[in-house]
């Protein structure tokens, strides 16, 4: 009876151990099979949204690839290292396209995107996640209004700090009745984000690593 038990158990652990290696096998198999086909992927979607942030004719270099990662910062609200794509027009730095993260909504955080160019201007604001009211707090995505294209243009040149709020607070951005939180959040952090560039400006436009040796 007892060597018929351990058998048994024997069976068993083997069979496991079995169908552990070979679904390990198939999920291993799977990752490198589409490993590439998920990069292209990603970078393409990453892309397209750059491409609505900023004009082709800003740059000539491959913005996808001329990146510098960046540590977590305040001023960005990132809680990790992210990674900044830098444009540039005939070996000049033209813009930079970086991440940023109100903590603040109404939902809690809102994730950004955003292009400035060189000059500070702000080339424009997207909104990749949110968890705001629907039909309330969402005019902030484009597809439900043009409301972030309001930071069009706008720097800290031409919109002193004053005017970095909703009208309601004194500034100078529109905002809809009743969701006044979420407008005053991506304006903050789209203000802070300016800041960030504002002060690591020589930092995010320093040539990338493979290209300080050449002549």
């Amino acid at each position: 009876m007892r060597n018929t038990l351990a058998r048994a158990s024997f069976r068993t652990a083997v069979n496991l151990l079995f169908f552990s290696v070979i679904g390990t096998f198939v999920l291993a198999s799977t990752h490198l099979l589409t490993e590439d086909t998920i990069k292209k992927t990603e970078e393409a979607e990453k892309l397209k949204l750059i491409t609505q942030l900023l004009p082709t004719e800003l740059y000539d270099n491959d913005i996808i690839q001329d990146t510098l990662e960046v540590a977590a910062d305040p001023l960005l609200g990132t809680p990790s290292t992210t990674v900044i794509h830098r444009a540039r027009l005939n070996g000049e730095p033209s813009a930079v396209v970086l991440e940023a993260i109100a903590p603040d909504g109404y939902s809690g955080r809102i994730w950004l995107i955003m292009a400035i160019r060189a000059n500070g201007e702000v080339a424009g604001v997207r909104v990749v996640t949110h968890h705001e009211t629907p039909g309330l707090g969402d005019y902030i995505e484009l597809p439900k209004g043009n409301w972030i294209k309001n930071f069009d243009g706008k720097s800290h040149a031409n919109l002193p700090e004053p005017g970095w709020k909703v009208k309601k607070d004194g500034g100078q951005f529109d905002y809809m009745s009743g969701a006044t939180i979420t407008p005053r959040a991506v304006i903050k952090a789209t203000h802070k984000a300016l800041k960030y560039f504002e002060t690591n400006k020589d930092k995010l436009f320093a040539p990338a690593a493979n290209e300080e040796h050449k002549p």
